[in-house]
């Protein structure tokens, strides 16, 4: 079956979830059926019904939503999910316990595919099992279609191609600046962190995936001269101020040495990025960063070994279903500044990116990602050599992915640095 010859245009599997509901929202207010043929996908029928029928009698213009019953462990009602729809878009994870059959079943039915995942150990597993099969089938498994890690790894496109045309080449260093936010966690994202842990807990391979920079980055091609993330507070080379570790670092960091690989590097094999939480200047800079830093580690310890993460899970983190209320997914926000330095024939410049939003970063911001992401999948708004494989939101869409963010609401701009305004 060719995938122009489907039922639906989009699925949106765990439509009945935190993430999963909003992503559906998101798009029945957004577009109509003229624009879209949508399906609501997961295993319980009576929670998609009930979700169906409060989206019909909320949406002007949608009369029906189709319900598509399966579920994540069982291989044949994925298959015939992926043989129905031109694009999955999925919110169930953890990926690492649940994602796998649904990236099988999509590649098999050569599918469009995209999700939230931030479990880099298992987009390394993804990356080594499934690229190659990926690309034969035509499919586009589109991985970190959220915060993690949409902001970091389209800015630093939107850096790279100003400075390209600008000013005839790439940028040779690029800082990624977690500037502010507000927002909240589920019980879905809570079980991912852990689970990345888990694995980095017992699996070699996991471990090896969260130590080296370049672990995403094809086979034969995993290693390079970036350090990789920084674990201590430093005077940022570029802004003079301080700055600490970011906690997204481990994953959007390597989803852009990802995305510069997959497009046979155009930022040069010598390009490093870093992403980092800038603080402030002087002494309270500097003893900011160090507090931060300071906390980030002890996070880190905690999560490291079994009795403390076990003990977050039950007593800090939200359970299954929970997350954040719609209060608090609307009064959240986050702004992400990329800033790309390099050198022309006349001198060095500096290339700014920046992408901000008004609502939780992690959830109102992140349905609106995902949601924008699987349009430009469905309707072939695609500005990429690659027409297959494992693939990273900047690699696998480009830009025509900034232009829907800004649809969606989101502020996306890029330009010339000037360093009074940030």
């Amino acid at each position: 079956m060719s995938n122009t010859d489907r039922t639906y245009d989009l699925v949106v599997w765990g439509a009945t979830g935190v993430a999963g509901r909003l992503v559906v929202e998101y798009l029945t207010e957004q577009y109509t059926p003229d624009d879209l043929s949508l399906a609501l996908g997961g295993r319980d029928e009576t929670r998609l019904r009930e979700l169906e029928a409060a989206l019909v009698a909320q949406r002007s213009g949608w009369e029906e939503l189709p319900v598509v019953i399966g579920d994540a462990t069982d291989s044949e009602s994925l298959r015939a999910l992926a043989e129905d729809t031109r694009v999955v878009c999925t919110t169930v994870g953890p990926y690492t316990k649940y994602g796998t059959p649904l990236v099988e079943a999509c590649i098999s039915a050569g599918t469009d595919y995209c999700d939230l995942t931030g479990e880099v150990n298992w987009v390394r597993e993804m990356i080594d099992r499934y690229h190659d099969d990926a690309v034969d089938a035509g499919a586009r498994i589109v991985h970190s279609c959220g915060f993690d890690s949409i902001p970091a790894d389209l800015a630093t496109l939107l850096v790279q191609s100003f400075a390209i045309d600008e000013f005839g080449t790439h940028c040779d260093l690029v800082r990624i600046y977690l500037e502010d936010g507000r927002g909240g966690i589920s019980g879905g994202t809570a079980s991912s962190v852990l689970e990345v842990f888990r694995a980095a807990s017992t699996d070699p391979v996991a471990r090896q995936t969260l130590r080296n920079p370049y672990s995403l980055a094809p086979r034969g091609e995993r290693d390079g001269v970036d350090p990789g993330a920084q674990s201590l507070p430093r005077k940022d080379p570029l802004r003079g101020e301080w700055t600490a570790p970011s906690p997204m670092a481990v994953v959007n960091e390597r989803v852009i040495r990802r995305s510069n690989a997959l497009l046979e590097y155009p930022w040069g094999r010598e390009f490093e990025c870093t992403e980092v939480v800038p603080i402030g200047s002087g002494l309270v800079g500097m003893v900011g960063a160090s507090a931060v830093s300071a906390g980030l580690g002890l996070a880190t310890a905690g999560l490291t070994f079994d009795p403390t993460r076990e003990a977050l899970r039950r007593f800090a983190f939200p359970g299954p279903g929970e997350g954040p209320t719609r209060e608090e997914i609307e009064n959240g926000y986050f702004t992400v500044r990329v800033l790309g330095r390099g050198t022309a024939t006349d001198g060095p410049f500096v290339v700014e990116s920046r992408i901000s939003a008004d609502w939780d970063p992690g959830y109102g911001a992140t349905a609106r990602m995902l949601g924008e992401a699987a349009m430009c999948l469905v309707c072939d708004r695609i500005d990429s050599p690659l027409e297959g494989g494992i693939l990273t939101p900047a690699a696998a869409i480009g830009d025509p992915l900034a232009d829907g963010l800004r649809r969606a609401g989101l502020i996306v701009e890029v330009g010339e640095w000037d360093p009074n305004q940030t």
